[in-house]
């Protein structure tokens, strides 16, 4: 067993114990997940900019119909009433 290789002896611990097999299909279900999920945020999310050089304010570039985080209206954003333990709601924006 010293001189078997990685995949050998992953292979031979699946024959012996198949109880693993869903857990390994659970890990890379998760890990692929959260690799697509990273991708998709790199890609489609306006607050990273890959190329400073031509595109340096890529925010711009947004519709009025996209999704902002601010509200750019000028409206007030209201506190969650949870916002703090000593009874004054501590408002984010002062």
């Amino acid at each position: 067993m010293a001189g078997a290789s990685l995949g050998a002896r992953f292979y031979q611990q699946i024959k012996r114990h198949p109880g693993i097999i869903p857990m390994i299909g659970f890990i890379c279900l998760g890990m692929g997940s959260a690799a697509l999920y990273l991708l998709r945020l790199a890609l489609r999310s306006p607050d990273v900019c890959w190329d400073r050089k031509n595109n340096p304010e890529p925010w711009n570039r947004l519709s009025p119909n996209d999704q902002y985080k601010v509200p750019l209206d000028g409206s007030r954003v209201t506190p969650h009433p949870l916002t703090s333990w000593s009874g004054d709601p501590q408002l984010p924006y002062h």
